[in-house]
């Protein structure tokens, strides 16, 4: 009698490990599956009201607006250099000269569809007090301009004028492609 129910035993445990134990784990994967479509599909329903979509919009061009401070159009980038020129001669520095940079920026570095960074560099001779205003200026400006390296050199012993040398850069939208 031990020797049939031992052999059930075993018969049931690999019956166990062949059938139950294979199907429990696929219903396990498949529970946890439904539970993540049912969150997507909560999320879609959420987003197809109404009020959500009407608030979802306003975020987006929340969004545009905040990026616009930053970023300039393909067309635009070449009227930037003028406004900057603009800039210079409203604050009255002298010998004013702008050009593009001939660094290459490589956007390998980080992975950016959209965006391209362009730099200009330009020289300028100044009095401090012009220097100062002018950088506050172009912080001012939008889409942003940032200051990536600048030096200054006294040019006479009385320290009146400094040769400035800039190198700015700015992020431009790039066109679609096609």
């Amino acid at each position: 009698m031990a020797i049939v129910w031992a052999g059930a035993l075993v018969l049931f445990v690999v019956l166990y490990f062949l059938t139950i134990s294979p199907q429990s784990k696929t219903l396990a994967k498949l529970s946890a599956d439904l539970v993540e479509k049912q969150k997507t599909y909560e999320v879609a329903v959420a987003a197809a009201q109404q009020d959500n979509q009407k608030r979802l919009a306003d975020e987006v061009e929340s969004l545009k607006s905040r990026l616009a401070g930053y970023v300039i159009e393909s067309e635009e980038s070449a009227n930037l250099t003028f406004d900057i020129s603009r800039i210079a001669g409203d604050k009255q520095v002298s010998s004013f000269t702008i050009r593009a940079s001939e660094q290459i920026r490589s956007a390998d570095l980080i992975d950016i569809k959209n965006l391209q960074e362009n730099a200009v560099v330009i020289t300028f001779a100044s009095n401090f007090k012009q220097f100062a205003a002018f950088l506050n200026a172009l912080e001012r400006h939008r889409p942003s301009v940032f200051v990536d390296r600048f030096k200054m050199v006294r040019e006479d012993q009385a320290g009146n004028a400094q040769k400035v040398d800039m190198e700015l850069a700015f992020f431009v939208k790039k066109r679609p492609e096609g």
